[in-house]
């Protein structure tokens, strides 16, 4: 029997994301994520959740009425309760405008007390079954074509409900497209760039807000737990990692995502602590002195603990041991684009001293105000 390795990912080419209807149906429940404003794409999920896969009958009112795949009919009163909106007149503002985008299709039966309604283009994108059953509508998941997400965000000023929706339907995990995707789910917003980092400018662009509501909207989001936002220097950007993504996708445990971790992947300097004056300096090679203690010791143990977020046991092995070599030629260094690059080899020893781990390590200066501030690191 031949071996299989299953390998989970998320790809940005993928035209749909899935959509499962126990995330959805917390989302509703928690009251602490506004719904306030023109929740578009919040409540165009929430009809997707709610629409048969298959064909079933529901009796109302001692009627019973036949429901298609893409279909689902209840009382308006309900579906305003399920869209978390205010009033009847407000859902049918909702359903109005979803219809006039050719997104769905309803009417009001019975006295406009209930509401049928089918959800355009379902067949494409879901599959459908041909056998006659009732459905569930809070287990399972459905797919929303990315495409018509990024419709709805940009149609009017999202709400925090679908700004919440539009990380996690970006989410991009370990895409070789996507920089920074093998750390974690991260939110690419697929302007082509394979950068995640965006600017609150982007994002009050795409989100039709302002930069200080999108940053008090991010941080509210990542105070609750959906979202963790890892903040560069400079013009960089943020890089978003949406929580619990992971274990609710694909029931897998979450991953820790480190900022160190990040900078390496997005090629991005991480800079080391000054240097006291008078600190003894030691040597890694044969050659002449060419880095601090300090800065050896930085450098190996930045490596050692991202080998314990990845889960590698022996990183944290008391019996492991370290060794630093330089790659130079002469010991001083290379010169690249007139820039001074020390670049390190690091063994990471078994206690029979075999290396279970090799890593290169490169250093650079950085200009600061009046000269050169202390190098950083690239692993």
């Amino acid at each position: 029997m031949p071996d299989y390795q299953l390998q989970i990912r998320q790809l940005v080419s993928y035209p749909r994301c899935r959509i499962y209807r126990e995330f959805l149906q917390s989302l509703i429940a928690d009251r602490g994520i506004r719904t306030s404003g023109r929740p578009g794409l919040f409540c165009f999920s929430v009809l997707c959740s709610y629409a048969n896969f298959r064909t079933s009958y529901l009796r109302i009112d001692g009627l019973t009425y036949t429901i298609y795949p893409g279909e689902w009919i209840c009382r308006v009163g309900e579906l305003t309760a399920a869209l978390r909106l205010r009033s009847r007149r407000r859902t049918l503002e909702v359903l109005d405008a979803l219809q006039n985008r050719h997104l769905i299709q309803y009417s009001l039966l019975g006295r406009e007390k209930l509401v049928k309604y089918k959800i355009t283009n379902w067949h494409r994108h879901n599959t459908v079954l041909d056998y006659n059953c009732p459905c569930q509508k809070e287990t399972g998941f459905f797919f929303l074509p990315v495409s018509t997400a990024v419709e709805l965000v940009g149609a009017e000023k999202c709400s925090e409900m679908d700004i919440l929706l539009d990380l996690w339907i970006s989410a991009v995990y370990r895409d070789d497209q996507v920089q920074g995707s093998f750390d974690g789910p991260v939110a690419y917003l697929r302007n082509g760039t394979g950068c995640p980092l965006v600017s609150y400018s982007e994002l009050a662009q795409r989100w039709g807000l302002s930069k200080a509501t999108v940053g008090r909207v991010l941080r509210k989001l990542e105070w609750a737990g959906h979202i963790a936002l890892l903040t560069f220097p400079g013009r960089h950007g943020t890089a978003i990692y949406l929580q619990n993504y992971l274990s609710t996708m694909f029931q897998i445990s979450d991953v820790m995502v480190d900022k160190d971790e990040v900078a390496m992947s997005l090629n991005i300097q991480i800079s080391t602590p000054d240097i006291e004056p008078g600190e003894p300096l030691i040597s890694v090679s044969n050659g002449p002195v060419i880095v601090s203690k300090p800065h050896e010791e930085i450098m190996a143990q930045k490596v050692l603990q991202l080998l314990v977020l990845q889960g590698v046991g022996c990183a944290k092995c008391p019996r492991m041991t370290y060794k630093l070599y330089a790659l130079s030629r002469d010991s001083q260094g290379i010169v690249e684009r007139d820039t001074v690059v020390r670049r390190f080899r690091m063994d990471v020893l078994c206690p029979s001293g075999v290396p279970a781990y090799t890593f290169e390590i490169s250093t650079r200066p950085v200009e600061c105000e009046g000269g050169f501030c202390h190098g950083e690191e690239e692993g």
